[in-house]
């Protein structure tokens, strides 16, 4: 412990700009060491540093989303754990993901709070972070151009695509994500362009069905 713990202060250095008390955020960077110390096999031939890094990492991270200078509601923090027990036994019993109508029902929340709490968890991003991997606009460059419906259309839309079949879903994300033709697809799958035509209809069509029927 004693000879890794300059692996803590490596590892704040990239935390000095996020407003936390240097203190809090080495208590739970040590944390983490007594972790990695704790779970090291040295038989696996790696390296302490490089097994230790991440895990400390984690620990702090955590921190910064869970108790860190930006806070969640507690209520918010409630509810998220509802819905996190709803999803779970519907997932266990169904053997699909809940829409997010189906848990604000079952968690007895609105559709508005459903989509707070699904969202509680995730990391506070910086406002000077990129708005999107292939964009130069910042997310305070687009603060406030999203509106709950887009943000539940866009909850929907990845639960649709995570049921697809791994060959269906690769063709929507190559259409509608990454601007791929249908002549390009059908190339690399080595079937003709028709085909994928009639494989996009069919998919769209089932996902839209989906989509109304919530």
């Amino acid at each position: 412990m004693e000879e890794n713990l300059p692996l803590v202060h490596y590892v704040l250095r990239r935390f000095r700009d996020r407003g936390a008390e240097y203190e809090d955020l080495y208590q739970y960077g040590c944390i983490g060491l007594v972790k990695a110390v704790d779970r090291f096999d040295p038989s696996f031939h790696v390296r302490f540093s490089t097994y230790a890094v991440p895990i400390i990492l984690g620990e702090v991270r955590r921190y910064l989303r869970d108790d860190g200078p930006v806070h969640v509601s507690r209520t918010i923090h409630d509810n998220a754990a509802a819905v996190e027990r709803f999803r779970e036994a519907f997932a266990r019993d169904h053997a699909r993901e809940p829409t997010v109508g189906e848990i604000a029902e079952g968690a007895g929340l609105s559709r508005e709070d459903a989509v707070l709490a699904l969202n509680a968890n995730r990391r506070v991003r910086s406002l000077s972070e990129p708005a999107g991997p292939d964009t130069e606009l910042r997310l305070m460059d687009v603060l406030g151009s999203d509106t709950m419906e887009r943000v539940d259309s866009r909850l929907t839309l990845a639960r649709l695509l995570c049921e697809l079949a791994p060959e269906e879903r690769m063709i929507i994300v190559r259409r509608y994500f990454q601007s791929h033709t249908q002549s390009a697809i059908a190339r690399d799958m080595g079937i003709s362009q028709v085909q994928v035509s009639r494989l996009e209809s069919r998919i769209l069509k089932r996902m839209r069905a989906r989509a109304e029927g919530e």
